[in-house]
This record gives structure tokens, sequence and C-alpha cells, in this order.
């Protein structure tokens, strides 16, 4: 997963008109640590549908203040600079969830890419 670490960085990722989804991160969030180990094959399997990019909220600035980030980790669907969709709590998130979030983000741009 790409690492984003600064706004203009995040800023050209979004842009993108392919389906580009930001999970914000931090080094110290225990929950974002869970979804670490299984991340690599949700992503994988998605590979073709979407980008996903890594997004450490201590180094963005304010990015997570912008994009109304209030818990981590959080998921955000971004095309053409355009939010989407976002799954964006303070809970834990499961892979299920997860992929489900996924699978709901690439839906809604099929819809508007036909």
């Amino acid at each position: 997963m790409e690492k984003i670490t600064s706004k203009p960085e995040f800023d050209v990722a979004i842009q993108s008109p392919r389906l580009t989804v930001a999970v914000f991160k931090a080094d110290w969030c225990g929950d974002c640590k869970y979804i670490d180990p299984f991340m690599p094959e949700v992503e994988e399997k998605f590979a073709r549908e979407l980008k996903l990019v890594e997004v450490d909220v201590d180094q963005v600035g304010t990015v997570s203040e912008e994009q109304n980030i209030l818990g981590i980790p959080s998921f955000v669907a971004y095309t053409d600079g355009r939010e989407l969709v976002r799954y964006v709590n303070k809970l834990r998130k499961s892979r299920e969830e997860i992929e489900q979030f996924l699978q709901r983000a690439v839906e809604v741009y099929n819809t508007i890419h036909k």
C-alpha cells in the first residue's frame, strides 16, 4: 500500500480517475495495528478494482480535519477528487467489514463510471 505523508501527496492521490481508497491510520493506534496483518491480502483481492493508499494522520497536517476523520482506522473512497463513500467511526474494523465496505465502494464507483 502506497504511503501518503503530506497534504500535496494526498491531494494528488484522490484526484485520480481510478477508484482510490484512503486508509487513515497512525503508528500509535492499536486498532490500526489490528488490521495490518490482513490488509495486504485485502489489497490484493481488490487490486483490479481500486487502489488503496495509507494516510498517516500524524504526517498529513490538516487533511484529517478537512476530511472529517473522527476515528481511526477509517476508510474513504475517492475518484476525480470527489468523495464517494466512507467508513469512518471509532470502532475496530474486521476484515469482513472492510471487504464489505470496499465492495460497496466499487459498486458506487461502477454506478457513476458506466
